[in-house]
């Protein structure tokens, strides 16, 4: 799986309430979601972001609550993948239940700048900055995590899984 995308970058210990401001959590609604993700981070995020963009931050990315409206979120905004130096580990499984691709990579936080393209193999864990050619290597996707993308969820790999047998 490939990707290819323009970088917002956030910092460190970026919050489940900065991906998705608990004042709107009264809905489910992934487009309703996106109309407000990373607000409270950036306030022109939901309405620059486009389908494709990549987020990349520092460490514990997605601390704080266990929802799972954050992934949804960043995935019904078009994010294409997070890239981060780490992630708080409720929101790692979430993601990937959601199908929203993450990657984890010590070095990337230094190497980019917002608004940089990178091109990124989440099967492979390379990230190739545009700018200058550099490669970055992160964590590849284990391939159950992206048969786990590949299908957008946990649930939707679940029913084909079910519907198959």
């Amino acid at each position: 799986m490939e990707t290819k995308g323009r970088i917002w970058k956030f910092g460190n210990d970026v919050n489940t309430d900065e991906i998705i401001p608990a004042r709107y959590l009264n809905t489910s609604d992934p487009d309703e979601l996106a109309k407000h993700c990373m607000e409270d981070a950036d306030p022109e995020f939901p309405v620059k972001v486009q389908k494709g963009d990549i987020i990349v931050a520092g460490s514990n990315f997605g601390c704080g609550s266990s929802r799972e409206h954050a992934p949804i979120a960043l995935k019904a905004a078009g994010v294409a993948c997070v890239i981060a130096g780490s992630f708080a580990r409720i929101f790692y499984r979430n993601s990937f239940n959601m199908g929203l691709p993450i990657l984890e990579c010590a070095e990337i936080f230094e190497n980019v700048e917002e608004g940089d393209v990178i091109e990124v193999s989440l099967d492979k864990g390379v990230i190739t900055l545009e700018k200058d050619g550099k490669i970055l290597q992160a964590e590849p996707v284990p391939e159950f995590m992206q048969a786990l993308i590949k299908e957008g969820g946990l649930m939707n790999y679940v029913a084909k899984k079910v519907k198959n047998k």
